[in-house]
């Protein structure tokens, strides 16, 4: 296997193995939740840097399910239209182009009101989530499936659901955080895998259904079992991070140079081989790291974040050799909340 080799998810032919994974812009929406210049800019410049598949940031389903009043979002049909700029740029590069869809649920801000999500539990703040009932949680479900509608009416080429980093799809498949004792608690997949098959019914067959879903909560058997309902619901491709649980088990091989997180992906790919295309993530910082994986058979696909966000040419870097500026892991990323920190990296491309 080779980075460079083409693979076809549901159809999608992407040029090559390397994904560039969804990193939220903080500062380039404004509370209309609309796709600016800078939005179009970013991704065009990754597109152009040889990733074969670019996902675009978590987008809000609901006005009350941002981060923060600067969010990108899809849930009305007049946000639509800028995301049109978005595909054009990235198709215009011969890059796959998928957007991730989210709900902050119980993690979300206290500006917008109480917190949601699948049970009353205690949130950042220390107040209580507000637990949705059934009739909420249906209206939940159909928030995703409007913003995946309008995604294909945008033109992409697929959606991600963000079913990972606590947000409310993991949420539901916590058992620290889903404590309902009806058919959501019992099933705690059953809030995604009801999306993913309308989402399915909705967009057609050949519209890509990815969900970004987590490794280890408390275990990876636990959640190859959650993936494995998203797969049979008509999910086409898992892209495995993390969720509420921190790693315990070591699961990387003496001598690898891949991360914790990263071995997820790993254990995943080894579930799902010849069924679903994985992804792996986390600290692929090098394309002697990011070839390593594709050398050993690791994974499907690798995404990519930090070292993206620091060189749009990070793929091309993997792929030709090019030349390319380190990402400096920055504990307070620039493209990180809240922050007025500013990128070195992008600071020294400046200056090439």
């Amino acid at each position: 296997m080779n980075a460079r080799d083409q693979i076809s998810i549901n159809g999608k032919k992407l040029k090559n193995r390397i994904t560039y994974a969804p990193t939220v812009k903080f500062d380039y929406a404004g509370p209309d939740g609309f796709v600016t210049e800078k939005h179009v800019k970013h991704y065009a410049d990754r597109a152009k840097g040889g990733f074969g598949l670019i996902c675009v940031e978590a987008t809000a389903v609901t006005p009350e399910g941002r981060f923060a009043p600067n969010h990108l979002g899809l849930w009305d049909d007049a946000q639509t239209e800028g995301h049109k700029a978005i595909v054009k740029a990235c198709h215009n590069e011969d890059a796959v182009v998928i957007i991730q869809l989210n709900h902050t649920g119980i993690t979300g801000n206290p500006e917008f009101g109480q917190p949601v999500g699948p049970s009353a539990v205690e949130t950042r703040s220390g107040a209580l989530s507000h637990e949705m009932t059934v009739d909420e949680i249906h209206k939940m479900q159909e928030a995703y499936i409007s913003a995946a509608i309008r995604a294909k009416e945008a033109g992409y080429d697929g959606i991600q659901l963000h079913g990972c980093h606590m947000y409310l799809i993991n949420q539901f498949i916590s058992p620290k955080h889903n404590l309902r004792t009806d058919e959501y608690g019992k099933d705690k997949s059953l809030f995604g895998k009801e999306i993913i098959r309308a989402i399915r019914e909705k967009c057609g067959k050949d519209f890509l259904i990815s969900i970004r879903t987590v490794g280890a909560e408390p275990d990876v058997e636990s959640m190859v079992a959650v993936a494995e309902e998203y797969v049979k619901a008509g999910c086409d491709y898992l892209q495995v991070s993390h969720g509420f649980d921190s790693f315990t088990e070591k699961r990387v091989p003496e001598g690898a140079p891949y991360s914790e997180l990263c071995a997820l992906g790993v254990e995943f790919y080894k579930h799902f081989k010849g069924k679903v295309p994985v992804s792996c993530v986390g600290d692929l910082f090098t394309p002697e790291v990011v070839n390593y994986i594709f050398e050993n058979e690791l994974c499907d696909t690798v995404d990519i974040a930090r070292a993206g966000l620091a060189d749009p040419n990070f793929a091309n870097a993997v792929l030709n050799g090019d030349p390319y500026v380190k990402c400096f892991k920055c504990q307070r990323c620039q493209y990180g909340p809240f922050t007025n920190h500013t990128c070195p990296a992008e600071i020294k491309r400046s200056k090439q």
